[in-house]
């Protein structure tokens, strides 16, 4: 696959940087992991909710942080009883991860709740007044020219 160099572009753009970086990114091989699967739904009109299937965690191994436009979620499992069990087999993935979202502009995290193995993340995007698309009314135009009125001064000869 052939890199794209966008460094040239730096220089002459302000404040596209995450843009560039975006792109950068999409051209690296994706490392991403597969664990723990997540689903991603829209549960309102500005309201969304990721949910993460993390089995065998508790809310003190998961640490959830918003830093900009990330989300970074981590899990990191205690090896407090590790040792005291001799595992036969080992089916149930024991495994620290770290899981990242890139958010919109104007997402904020509401909440986080852990229930029966499912981190549910509740997201809502606020968009301030000022960035809101609004109307422009137009003005028609008046159908008669205006006529232009004129005083004569005194002391002028006409």
């Amino acid at each position: 696959m052939r890199h794209v160099d966008f460094s040239p572009l730096y220089r002459s753009t302000v404040g596209f940087d995450r843009l560039f970086t975006m792109l950068d990114s999409l051209g690296q091989p994706d490392q991403s992991q597969t664990y723990p699967p997540y689903n991603i739904e829209r549960t309102g009109e500005n309201t969304y909710r990721i949910t993460m299937a993390v089995a065998g965690f508790d809310e003190t191994e998961l640490s959830i942080e918003a830093r900009e436009h990330t989300l970074t979620v981590k899990g990191e499992k205690s090896d407090d009883k590790a040792a005291e069990n001799q595992f036969l087999y080992r089916g149930i993935a024991k495994r620290a991860f770290e899981r990242r979202f890139q958010l919109a502009d104007h997402v904020e995290i509401q909440s986080a709740s852990l229930k029966h193995g499912l981190l549910h993340i509740d997201l809502l995007r606020e968009i301030p007044e000022a960035a809101k698309p609004r109307k422009i009314d137009i003005v028609a135009a008046a159908s008669q020219p205006k006529q232009i009125e004129a005083t004569q001064i005194e002391g002028s000869a006409n």
